[in-house]
């Protein structure tokens, strides 16, 4: 992925913030993979803006352990940590965990417009994968779980879920090249949403679970073979 993908030149407003939610964004929606560099002066000039809101928002991420310090040169900045098979494990846990509870919350509330707009994203991950985009799939991806998620009425639950999220987006791109052509997990997407849309919350949790629980088992066999070779 080039660096000119990731981010879009902000708006001369509440800088630091928009830098934030700008590597935030990227790095939720997997365009950084782990090992990227993440150095200052070109996030800066990719977002238009100047070093010091950047410095801030790349040492915010830092101490929420998003990232990790050094390793970029006299540029300055972090690198996107490569987890170990044992964080990733504990990261999917927490998500196996929460993820279910918010889309049973969901089911609660959601309305048809709003499933309707989730579909969307759905059916966009599958034609990204047709097309051969990743990075779309990546964004859509996303797009569809936190469409669901954001619908729970729960925002301290939903913030640890993001959380988690940052920490193992990175991590996830590496099941990418082996499963996204043939959409492995994508039935349990279709079934957590045909699930909402009948009003049945527990059978929703129960695929969004069998969906983390997978991509958790396959890329921790990954991680465990890049870690013995």
């Amino acid at each position: 992925m080039t660096a000119s993908a990731r981010l879009a030149t902000l708006a001369k407003t509440t800088l630091w913030d928009s830098a934030y939610l700008a590597l935030k964004s990227a790095l939720l929606e997997g365009r950084y993979a782990p090992g990227d560099r993440i150095v200052l002066r070109d996030v800066a000039e990719e977002l238009g803006i100047s070093l010091t809101p950047v410095r801030d928002a790349v040492n915010r991420l830092t101490a929420e352990k998003i990232l990790d310090r050094g390793g970029v040169g006299n540029g300055g900045g972090a690198t996107v940590p490569l987890l170990n098979t044992h964080q990733f494990r504990q990261l999917m846990t927490v998500r196996s965990s929460l993820e279910p509870i918010a889309c049973e919350a969901a089911a609660q509330h959601a309305n048809a417009a709003q499933l309707n707009a989730i579909e969307v994203t759905l059916i966009a991950m599958k034609r990204s994968v047709g097309n051969k985009k990743k990075e779309q799939y990546l964004a859509e991806h996303y797009r569809f779980h936190f469409g669901i998620y954001t619908l729970c009425k729960m925002p301290i639950v939903l913030e640890i879920i993001e959380n988690a999220w940052l920490r193992c987006s990175p991590t996830l791109t590496l099941a990418l090249p082996e499963y996204m052509p043939g959409l492995k997990r994508y039935e349990f997407h279709v079934a957590m949403l045909a699930a909402l849309k009948r009003g049945d919350g527990a059978q929703a949790a129960a695929s969004i679970r069998s969906d983390i629980e997978s991509a958790r088992d396959d890329i921790s066999l990954l991680l465990d073979k890049a870690g013995s070779n």
